[in-house]
């Protein structure tokens, strides 16, 4: 088996997908990069997979192709996410269909094919899911039913599955963050979106990929939900 580590990214593309992608390579990983419409990379440690891991078959596909690229998978970060903001009633079967198709259908078939590739290391793995604030602190200016269901669905598989796997070395956690500054957001929104933070302003990309960078050198912990929200999480 090849010694040299590779991280899967999903939602690969732009944002905070695309700085990760960055940060594994300056880690010395090579990258599985995965979004829908993913461009081919200059880089032969780079390997891109389009694809829309909420259509079944599609996160296996990712992982495979890792595994027939580079022989192994150390590290998954489940980047890609939909959040729609909605009153409740107002949320259609479409709005359901696409949100838990990829928060939660793509984690899963995912993270199940990646942690199998994962048990054949002698160094373990490591599983991180970028979750949202919103799952465990409600705000009466953003209704976000649908990602408090599957975003807090992953917070919770993040510790369960960290317990489950902790005796065989592979490690489980999330980053929970505010509302970051990426092209989801216009700008014309981003004066009522700083408000949303006690700090007064929106997160970085950068200070998403440090979490992760973070916490894949965090041998010592697992089953963490690492909030990186501007002080949401403690009160508004």
């Amino acid at each position: 088996m090849s010694t040299q580590k590779v991280a899967v990214v999903t939602g690969a593309s732009q944002g905070i997908g695309a700085g990760l992608v960055t940060a594994y390579r300056k880690l010395g990983y090579a990258v599985v990069a995965n979004s829908r419409t993913i461009a081919g990379s200059d880089d032969p440690f780079i390997l891109t997979v389009p694809g829309d891991i909420a259509e079944a078959g599609v996160g296996i596909q990712v992982i495979e192709k890792g595994l027939e690229a580079f022989g192994r998978i150390d590290a998954l970060v489940n980047n890609a996410g939909v959040f729609t903001a909605k009153p409740f009633t107002e949320y259609t079967d479409a709005d359901y269909a696409q949100v838990v198709g990829v928060n939660l259908n793509g984690f899963f078939e995912t993270t199940r094919r990646a942690v199998a590739a994962m048990l054949e290391n002698e160094t373990g793995g490591h599983v991180v899911s970028i979750t949202t604030t919103f799952a465990e602190h409600a705000l009466s200016e953003v209704p976000a039913a649908l990602a408090a269901l599957t975003k807090g669905g992953l917070n919770s598989a993040t510790r369960s599955l960290a317990i489950e796997y902790a005796a065989r070395n592979i490690r489980f956690n999330a980053v929970s963050p505010g509302v970051i500054k990426t092209p989801m957001h216009p700008a014309e929104n981003h004066a009522f979106l700083a408000a949303l933070h006690p700090v007064g302003r929106l997160g970085e990309i950068e200070e998403i990929v440090d979490a992760v960078t973070y916490l894949e050198n965090a041998k010592f912990v697992t089953g963490e939900i690492l909030h990186v929200d501007g002080g949401q999480q403690a009160g508004h």
